[in-house]
């Protein structure tokens, strides 16, 4: 079977205690930029695993605030001029007329958490005045939760090739699993996952779980809770400032979800 575009293979010296050094082919998780434009001006260029970048393109635009309806994006198509090296690496959104971007502000922002996170937004309040608490009467088993994350090992495909990939994923209360993607950045993972259901008719995911493979930090809340997803969790843990957002953001927040048990940090009336 060949390789997924997601893969790339490298000759490397693999070293074992006690063993010669042999030269052997490796898996390596692919790892390129994407530019996304909106109405031919760049507003974003993240470093993403190829595959799904319409979705990355959407989810980010959604988190960000700029978008909010399916109707407000016409069309995600890649870039067909520029040098050969850019041509998938670049994508255009087209948003309806009446979408009314601010691109200095978006810029700002942009700039700002590409280099550390949320730092550009110093509140939560800040967060709140553009993305209001989420309410969702979804109530959820634990034993549901429990079965999640070997779902979601199950389905890591380039994962289990590489080991360099983080993974987000979408299930429903009953633990169905909607979508599932690979990236080599956990945001950008997120943003995929959200982008499949904002463009495919499954938003707002209001009674949904949004599962990530890693840790939880305060801006892959922040993106749930712009994506209306009342339920977080993580196999590792949440940081503090992801906490006490989700407990001000109406939002339930598991961590360390794993083997027969789970820490819940936020909105534990949600298990029934």
């Amino acid at each position: 079977m060949p390789d997924s575009p997601e893969i790339v293979r490298a000759e490397i010296l693999r070293w074992r205690k006690g063993e010669e050094p042999r030269r052997v082919h490796d898996a390596l998780a692919r790892e390129e930029p994407l530019e996304i434009r909106v109405r031919g001006q760049s507003v974003a260029v993240t470093m993403r695993t190829p595959g799904h970048d319409s979705e990355l393109a959407a989810g980010f635009l959604l988190t960000e605030g700029l978008v909010t309806r399916r109707e407000d994006i016409i069309e995600i198509a890649h870039c067909q001029q520029g040098e050969a090296a850019q041509l998938g690496n670049t994508l255009n959104v087209f948003l309806a007329p009446s979408v009314v971007v601010d691109f200095e502000q978006l810029t700002r922002h942009v700039f700002a958490s590409s280099s550390c996170g949320l730092c550009g937004k110093a509140t939560i309040e800040s967060v709140h005045r553009q993305f209001q608490p989420v309410t969702s009467s979804v109530r959820l088993a634990p034993e549901v939760l429990l079965q999640l994350p070997a779902k979601l090992a199950a389905q890591q495909v380039t994962f289990d090739q590489t080991g360099g990939l983080h993974a987000a994923a979408l299930f429903t209360a009953t633990g169905e699993l909607l979508a599932l993607r690979e990236d080599v950045g956990r945001h950008n993972a997120v943003d995929k996952v959200l982008g499949w259901a904002f463009l495919n008719g499954a938003f707002p995911p209001a009674d949904h779980i949004l599962l990530v493979s890693g840790r939880a930090s305060f801006e892959i809340l922040q993106k749930a809770l712009a994506a209306r997803v009342p339920v977080v969790a993580a196999v590792s843990a949440p940081s503090s400032l992801a906490v006490e957002f989700a407990q001000q953001s109406g939002q339930t927040l598991v961590g360390f979800l794993r083997g027969a048990g789970m820490n819940i940090y936020a909105g534990a009336e949600r298990l029934a």
